[in-house]
């Protein structure tokens, strides 16, 4: 039996939290009814203002559920917060005593701040991924949804605590215990976080790349290039490049692609326009780029979005 402490941050995401119990529960159960052992003993440890004196002593398996925070600043004051110096530290102790670590969404950074991640794989939420990279460029990140590069293991965003999950019972307790977790709660597998980012939310975040976001959109229907776009928003070609990739995490031609794409899929669910002139209107004049970007970006051609009618 795995022994197993969730380490429950103060304010976490409740849903997180749950989603932790939810799938050891089901792991516990289902080996229960098969006649077997159960694979994990779980215990829970709670970080709030106060300093307490818990430990992670004896603990395998140390999993932080995200940290529950909506912006850049918030999650900044957080890490800096009691609550999570402590947690961190321990995480710190656990690891050096042989304690594989799990973590998610935000509380990936809190990893990375204690140097855990350093030189490995990792992944977070995607709307934090910019801000990953300017605060640890020695981290590998990708924008996968989970990331078992074990002894840690990371999720994406919040409800990548599922996948995360999942990872976790296929690492401890075995591929078909993991399957079957799968199969009861009615889950997919999901590799990427890429068809789920929102382009306009990191676009956001600078007002220039915000500035640039509004102009593809405006001349979304022509083909232009990249120079161009630069210099609508007053910046040099490569100050503009460095500014996207700091914001957004990808290069120009691939911030335009995204926004061509979500313009087509949001006109394949919303109206009966043929996919060639939705390509057009999107800028593209063969369909065929259209169909192969979307593929890229969403893993689905563009029937997948047609309303069922």
């Amino acid at each position: 039996m795995i022994r197993v402490t969730v380490v429950e941050i103060e304010g976490c995401m409740a849903s997180s939290a749950a989603i932790t119990y939810d799938v050891i529960a089901t792991a516990n159960r289902i080996s229960a009814a098969a006649k077997r052992a159960l694979p994990f003993n779980v215990t829970t440890v709670r970080c709030g203002p106060r300093r307490n004196r818990a430990q992670l002593r004896g603990t395998e398996l140390a999993i932080v559920p995200g940290l529950g925070t909506w912006s850049a600043d918030e999650l900044d004051r957080k890490l800096k917060s009691p609550a999570c110096r402590r947690a961190g530290e321990m995480l710190v102790e656990a690891f050096e005593s042989g304690a594989a670590l799990a973590a998610s969404c935000a509380s990936t950074f809190l990893l990375a701040e204690a140097k855990l991640l350093d030189g490995r794989r990792a992944t977070t939420t995607w709307w934090l991924a910019p801000l990953f990279r300017r605060r640890y460029p020695q981290v590998d990140l990708t924008d996968r949804m989970v990331v078992a590069d074990w002894p840690i293991a990371t999720g994406g965003a919040a409800m990548a605590q599922m996948d995360l999950m999942l990872a976790i019972v296929d690492r401890f307790a075995g591929p078909r215990l993991a399957k079957a977790c799968a199969n009861y709660l009615l889950l997919d597998e999901r590799r990427s976080q890429a068809p789920f980012m929102a382009i306009s939310h990191l676009a956001g975040q600078h007002p220039k790349i915000a500035k640039a976001e509004k102009w593809v959109r405006d001349n979304i229907a022509r083909d232009f290039a990249m120079e161009e776009l630069a210099e609508a928003v007053a910046l040099a070609p490569r100050t503009f490049a460095r500014r996207i990739a700091a914001t957004c995490g990808v290069s120009p031609i691939q911030f335009v692609q995204r926004i061509r794409v979500e313009t087509a899929r949001y006109l394949l669910e919303t109206t009966r326009l043929s996919v060639e002139e939705i390509a057009r209107q999107v800028g593209y004049a063969e369909p065929s780029t259209l169909r192969r970007l979307m593929r890229r970006n969403t893993k689905h051609s563009p029937g997948y979005f047609r309303p069922i009618t």
